[in-house]
């Protein structure tokens, strides 16, 4: 497989970019703008094709290290940034408007990203590289590790702020809140109070894993070295399958998820679908 892939694969101005510096090694780049919003197509067209993309040459790595002593052709692990030619955004969550539109987002699109993040089959990090709001927090949570600047030279803020602007929470928002959260006083905190979490305060709070200070590119090789001393656990080929079942209820309810349906809606769905 020829690196880097850009995504979408048709598009004139690529929004993601995903590199294999070392063998068992992935980087996922959003680069959707300044501050990679979640989108529809970002996620539909660059996410979800990015994710089926890496999981597939690893498999065909895997499988070929079956039968190797000490199996070191199936190592993995996969790393996500913002973009990396700036420090200011890992990603500023949903385009807001685009996504209250469409009745179809979070069961379709959101929704199955993040049960696919949730249980990929190789050890996910986060390298969060500046302010992390919204559903990019919810991205960065459904890795598995969480890497993020101190903060120390440039503002950054992991938030979720949807109670200041009025937007309900969808289930699969709460659901992966719990499974990655397990303190209902931060519950209280992230969700009904919308705080915005300093690195200090969030590296406190359990739900980062480290804090480094400097720019993108120094988030970006702790998190390649967090990524690296974990590509190991994933050479039986079950770090996936057994998150499965430690996630298995926040699995059923993000999938619960409910949605208004009518027949417009329902064609819609199928449109996207056909």
């Amino acid at each position: 497989m020829a690196y880097p892939l850009k995504f979408p694969v048709d598009a004139v101005v690529p929004i993601l970019t995903v590199t294999n510096p070392k063998p068992s090694l992935w980087i996922v780049e959003l680069h959707n703008g300044e501050d990679s919003r979640l989108t529809t197509v970002m996620i539909d067209h660059a996410i979800k094709p990015a994710l089926d993309a890496v999981e597939r040459h690893w498999r065909e790595q895997w499988r070929s290290a079956q039968n190797v002593k000490g199996k070191e052709g199936a190592k993995g692990a996969l790393v996500i940034v913002g973009k990396r030619s700036q420090d200011k955004f890992f990603s500023n969550g949903f385009d807001f408007p685009s996504v209250t539109t469409n009745s179809n987002f979070f069961p379709h699109t959101n929704n199955p990203f993040l049960a696919r993040l949730l249980t990929f089959p190789i050890p996910t990090v986060a390298a969060i590289n500046g302010h992390c709001f919204a559903a990019g927090m919810m991205l960065a949570l459904a890795c598995d590790y969480r890497v993020m600047t101190d903060g120390s030279k440039r503002n950054a803020w992991i938030t979720m702020n949807e109670i200041h602007f009025g937007a309900p929470w969808p289930l699969s928002f709460a659901a992966l809140l719990r499974a990655k959260v397990s303190d209902p006083t931060l519950h209280r905190k992230i969700a009904l109070e919308g705080h915005r979490f300093t690195p200090r305060e969030a590296l406190e709070a359990g739900f980062v894993d480290h804090i480094v200070q400097g720019d993108t590119a120094v988030v970006l090789a702790k998190a390649e070295e967090i990524a690296e001393s974990a590509s190991s656990l994933a050479r039986e080929g079950v770090w996936g399958i057994i998150k499965s079942d430690l996630y298995r209820k926040t699995l059923e309810l993000i999938a619960r998820d409910p949605r208004s349906v009518n027949a417009f809606v329902d064609d819609a769905a199928a449109k996207s679908r056909l």
